[in-house]
């Protein structure tokens, strides 16, 4: 599938700041799954800084903005060519082993509940059944709201409301795995979700875990599904927070606010 990214993050300020720095991970993937035609990062009135590619495999790049500035604005425009590879991250190149993803974080500790869940699912050990187990309870369990929860909202919070959005599916669904042993990570990327081809705003996220038989596997509650050529990957991480694809420090005491546009597109091959 080719699909085509427009994507503005407009941040704006109460007062002028100083000035502004950000790291992006806002640059497709490298894998057999998507191959990249064309794709370009803007940051109004920004200097654009140094770049790596860290562990994970992700390209981060570096940007400032020297104040006073009132408003930025981050554009993404591109276009990927995908191939559904049943969720399996086949080609991808990094250096951290799986087991550093054993790890917890505040918003994806499992509590008692979360524990009892992962534990019924009896995925320990792992494999693929046990992965689509573990995905499906979450499904069935958090049931997918836009708007229900908070960015800081954790995975015990929402399974005890019962609700919530991908980033909070996600989380739980690295909770429960890495109680069952499993490594998992959150992924960052976007979606096309529209059936008929329309644009359709749609920033993703869902998780990756680890199978030995296959390596890295995502799975996405929100849509019961693997990410299939639907979905561009963007970069991942122990949590949202981890995965984030903008991160940034405002130099100055205005308050920030921020306005998102996003729309991904299927083209004609």
């Amino acid at each position: 599938m080719l699909l085509t990214v427009d994507h503005v993050t407009l941040y704006r300020y109460s007062q002028p700041v100083r000035g502004v720095v950000q790291s992006h991970r806002l640059t497709p993937s490298e894998f057999d799954g998507q191959r990249t035609r064309s794709w370009q990062v803007t940051v109004s009135d920004g200097l654009m800084g140094g770049q790596f590619r860290d562990g994970a495999g992700d390209l981060v790049q570096a940007w400032t903005v020297q104040g006073p500035v009132s408003e930025i604005a981050v554009s993404v425009r591109g276009t990927v060519e995908t191939t559904d590879l049943a969720g399996i991250l086949r080609g991808h190149k990094e250096r951290v082993p799986p087991q550093c993803y054993l790890e917890s974080t505040p918003v994806t500790l499992a509590d008692l509940a979360l524990s009892d869940l992962s534990d019924g699912a009896n995925a320990t050990g792992g494999g693929l059944d046990a992965a689509h187990r573990l995905a499906t309870l979450v499904a069935d369990t958090i049931a997918y709201t836009p708007g229900s929860t908070q960015s800081a909202t954790t995975a015990a919070e929402a399974l005890a409301i019962g609700k919530g959005v991908c980033q909070d599916q996600a989380h739980a669904l690295l909770a429960m795995a890495r109680r069952a042993g499993i490594p998992a990570r959150y992924v960052s990327g976007y979606l096309h979700a529209s059936q008929d081809g329309s644009l359709h705003e749609a920033a993703h996220a869902w998780a990756e875990l680890w199978l030995h038989d296959l390596g890295w596997v995502g799975f996405d509650p929100a849509n019961r599904c693997c990410p299939d050529d639907r979905y561009i990957r963007l970069g991942s991480g122990l949590d949202a927070l981890d995965a984030a694809p903008i991160k940034g420090i405002a130099r100055g005491r205005g308050a920030e606010s921020m306005d998102v546009q996003l729309a991904v597109q299927q083209n004609e091959q």
